[in-house]
């Protein structure tokens, strides 16, 4: 029942505080189960030649609904299927060479506990998502993996809070390990995702985003004390190096430049451009997709890339103009 006291701001604020404190506490005890139970899930899901379907009941429905989200989104086929809805008829949805994600705190739902043996008998492999290593659940799966935590965040210790969390934490670490054992590419969430912003930005090509207006070009004689201020006065960190007809011939980075004046002294002035440039740039083709180019600056740890059609200079692509969050990002 709602009262209708004054709010004290003061506890209100330190009851949010300790709630985030207490699951970002439940959260860091999973570090501890990263262990070989993990990695039996994860090279089960792996291996999964067929779905893997989640299911749970109530709060964990819910965030099993999510997990399986995620799995869809990042290379694992998946879906959530509600326990009630299987003993109706779609229990036929699974089949041999699925995997089931089978999440209950408690680990003695009865609603999913229920049709367990049908599963078994189906030969599927179970993964079971539980706070209590010898319970039901537990004891049917070929792998458990424990969401127990020391107490909900709420202050009655009853809502699910910190399970539900530690829950979904769990999820995304095996869809995150999935990542990596799969080698799962950019180019691979885009095409699972071609309807969204990210999606198209990862299938575009390079032309759509380079810089092509007011490139900082460099002739192989110009002297260094004329290229430092074109470089300078462009926003892209280089000089791009071009005979008459704009044909690549190298580039001058900011490196070049600070490496050059270090080793030249005064005499840098003087010196011609062809004398410090960095010869054979990487390169990318305009028709190139952008994803391609992100793969290529993480594998050399470089910022930019040259754009070229038939070797003549059309662009410059930088990290910035790429997928956010990938490597070369950080």
């Amino acid at each position: 029942m709602v009262n209708d006291q004054v709010v004290n701001k003061e506890h209100v604020i330190k009851r949010a505080i300790d709630c985030l404190q207490t699951e970002a506490k439940a959260i860091m005890a999973l570090e501890d189960r990263i262990d070989d139970n993990f990695l039996r899930a994860v090279q089960l899901l792996k291996e999964c030649k067929g779905k893997v379907v989640v299911t749970g009941v109530g709060k964990s429905g819910h965030i099993g609904s999510k997990i399986a989200a995620t799995l869809a989104s990042t290379g694992t086929p998946a879906f959530f299927l509600n326990p009630l809805d299987a003993y109706h008829g779609d229990l036929g949805m699974l089949a041999s060479g699925d995997l089931l994600l089978a999440i209950s705190y408690s680990g003695a739902t009865e609603e999913l506990l229920r049709f367990l043996p049908l599963i078994q008998a189906k030969h599927i492999p179970i993964i079971g998502m539980s706070s209590n290593p010898n319970s039901l659940l537990a004891k049917y799966a070929d792998v458990h993996l424990s969401i127990a935590v020391e107490r909900e965040a709420d202050p009655l210790n009853l809502v699910p809070t910190s399970s539900t969390t530690v829950t979904l934490a769990l999820g995304d670490a095996l869809a995150c390990a999935l990542i990596e054992a799969a080698h799962f590419q950019p180019s691979d969430f885009a095409m699972l995702h071609p309807g969204g912003d990210l999606g198209r930005k990862l299938l575009a090509k390079v032309q759509e985003v380079m810089v092509c207006e007011n490139l900082p070009f460099l002739t192989p004689k110009m002297l260094m004390k004329e290229a430092i201020e074109i470089v300078t006065n462009g926003t892209l960190g280089v000089g791009i190096v071009v005979d008459q007809n704009h044909h690549l011939l190298g580039i001058v980075t900011d490196g070049d430049i600070r490496r050059a004046m270090l080793r030249l002294g005064q005499s840098f002035f003087a010196t011609s451009v062809e004398q410090i440039m960095s010869r054979n740039p990487k390169t990318i083709n305009k028709d190139a997709k952008i994803v391609e180019a992100g793969e290529t600056m993480n594998h050399y740890s470089i910022h930019s890339l040259i754009v070229v059609d038939d070797n003549r200079v059309v662009g410059v692509i930088d990290s910035f103009s790429c997928l956010p969050g990938t490597r070369f990002y950080h």
